[in-house]
């Protein structure tokens, strides 16, 4: 467009602004944030929200508080744009000081920004402050929960491991749950062990979206992890039969505006040789911290030494190494996961940030998880 000489205007920047924030793509947001500088756009409407969004879902928390704190009019869409920027980064109390403040400026809030608040609490597991928030919104606010609202609810509850008052809150839901709502408790039921609610959960999914295939996903791993072997093969049967595939995992890292793309034991990178000896490396100096591979993750009938030679070449694992290698060092590295990060990647990203001094930032498919000094900024709730 710009080759043409066509003049973007404020939609076009939004659009913009959207794609950006899907692929994450730091540097490519920063330029456009500039460009927008220099051209005269205004930041004290959808722009300024936009922007928010942008560098919230492209891992730099810091660039969007820099932004909402220079919007000198703020409306409702700053205000819950940054609530949940905070929330999605483990930053939920001051998310939660946040909302508090935008009361104060006289600013109502409306049913989105108590999506965000209750996401908040759920990311940090604060069960009585989202039962708290989830009272005031229809008490004082007189806002009827909807469908998401539940949904934060349940979530938030199965992320601690609440799963019977996830199911009882679910059953007195007054409207149909949704196909979102079940699979947060067929979640908590994988990450706590729980197959006999975690079969409710998926049959209830199935019956939504026979094909959504991250459920036949979860079922399967909940078996594998109780060790109902007949059961997984049984599922995989009807994963077959109903020609559901499972997506593999991903994970991409931005270097000099490309992006490298890895997937578990990828060896097909035109640096395959470095990354791969940089991985022996960090599996080396691991073992030096004392860390020892949770092979629990691996769901697979194989030897513990093909397990954990599977943990180790795990797509995010390579995405480090590749930073590792050439990225500049006290950089952050900056990764976006297609899934769920498991417990044996999470636990080795927080001491390979200590190991190498480098801040890790990754953003799965639950939320953003910032590993610096051998710590987490989602305190293990994910």
């Amino acid at each position: 467009m710009s080759s043409e000489g066509v003049v973007p205007n404020t939609v076009t920047m939004v659009g913009v602004l959207s794609a950006v924030s899907g692929l994450a793509l730091l540097e490519k947001g920063r330029s456009i944030h500039k460009y927008m500088k220099n051209n005269g756009f205004i930041f004290d409407g959808v722009l300024g929200t936009g922007l928010i969004e942008m560098y919230s879902k492209c891992g730099s928390i810091g660039s969007a508080i820099s932004v909402f704190k220079g919007i000198k009019r703020k409306k409702l869409g700053h205000w819950t744009a940054m609530i949940v920027g905070l929330g999605m980064h483990g930053m939920s109390n001051r998310a939660l000081k946040l909302f508090k403040q935008m009361r104060e400026t006289g600013v109502e809030p409306h049913a989105i920004a108590f999506v965000g608040l209750l996401n908040a609490c759920s990311h940090a597991g604060m069960v009585e402050e989202g039962r708290k928030y989830f009272d005031l919104m229809i008490k004082e606010h007189g806002i009827k929960p909807t469908v998401e609202h539940y949904g934060c609810l349940v979530d938030l509850l199965c992320r601690v491991g609440q799963l019977e008052e996830a199911r009882d809150v679910i059953n007195r839901m007054p409207m149909r749950p949704n196909k979102i709502v079940w699979m947060s408790l067929l979640s908590g039921c994988r990450k706590y062990g729980n197959a006999e609610i975690g079969e409710f959960a998926a049959k209830n999914v199935i019956k939504l979206d026979p094909e959504a295939t991250g459920c036949y996903v979860l079922l399967s791993n909940i078996y594998a992890a109780a060790g109902l072997w007949d059961n997984v093969s049984k599922l995989r049967s009807m994963m077959n039969e109903r020609g559901v595939r499972k997506e593999p995992g991903h994970s991409l890292v931005e270097h000099k505006g490309v992006v490298h793309m890895f997937v578990v034991g990828d060896r097909s990178h035109a640096q395959t040789e470095e990354i791969y000896s940089k991985l022996d490396e960090m599996g080396q100096r691991l073992k030096q911290e004392g860390h020892v591979p949770d092979t629990s993750q691996v769901l697979l009938c194989v030897e513990e030494r093909e397990k954990e030679a599977e943990l180790s070449h795990h797509s995010e694992r390579l995405a480090i190494a590749f930073n590792l290698i050439n990225g500049k060092k006290g950089t952050p590295i900056r990764i976006v996961k297609n899934l769920r990060v498991c417990n044996d990647c999470h636990n080795v990203t927080k001491l390979l940030s200590s190991i190498y001094e480098r801040e890790i930032i990754v953003r799965d498919n639950s939320r953003f998880h910032h590993f610096k000094d051998g710590h987490c900024s989602c305190m293990d709730y994910w």
